[in-house]
């Protein structure tokens, strides 16, 4: 009977660790989330009061199924949102959009869906700055965009918040 605890230790004592090792080496390493398929594009680095940008926002689907659902909103980054007097308001919408509304921070982009394999599909929103607007070397409009799109019908998906280009508003 001594014989047989020994030889269980013994035994208990080498499977431990193997099986330890086992679901370790098993185990499956994190992956990184894909990189989304977005560009964003501003037509211009400064613009005045009183002046206007535009941002020109591309999808494109790298998938072998169609991207069937997106929802993508814009909004300022939390440095714009305190640049005390900065005034500006999206004033126009490019035609795949439900259009612009008074603060434009929601689900604003409407791509064409469903987007085909190797297809891009772009918006545009077009935001003006207001004439009496806080301005100087300092004074920034800064956006940023949270996208999710679901491909494969649906099985997948792919989400992620992106810096979009802004707009340095000096003084004129």
């Amino acid at each position: 009977m001594v014989m047989r605890r020994t030889h269980l230790r013994r035994s208990a004592l080498v499977a431990i660790p193997v099986a330890a090792a086992g679901l370790l080496l098993s185990a499956a390493p994190a992956q990184a989330a894909a990189p989304l398929p977005f560009t964003a594009v501003a037509d211009r680095a400064t613009t005045t009061p009183g002046g206007s940008f535009t941002l020109t926002l591309t999808l494109s689907n790298p998938y072998d199924t169609p991207i069937q659902f997106v929802y993508q909103s814009v909004q300022p980054t939390y440095p714009t949102t305190q640049e005390n007097g900065l005034k500006f308001a999206a004033t126009g919408c490019g035609t795949q959009t439900n259009g612009c509304s008074e603060n434009v921070h929601g689900g604003i982009a409407r791509y064409n869906v469903p987007l085909a394999p190797g297809a891009s599909s772009s918006f545009t929103v077009t935001y003006t700055v207001a004439p009496d607007s806080k301005c100087g070397a300092g004074t920034r409009i800064d956006l940023y965009s949270y996208l999710y799109y679901e491909y494969n019908t649906g099985l997948a998906n792919n989400s992620g918040i992106v810096n979009l280009p802004g707009t340095q508003v000096p003084c004129a």
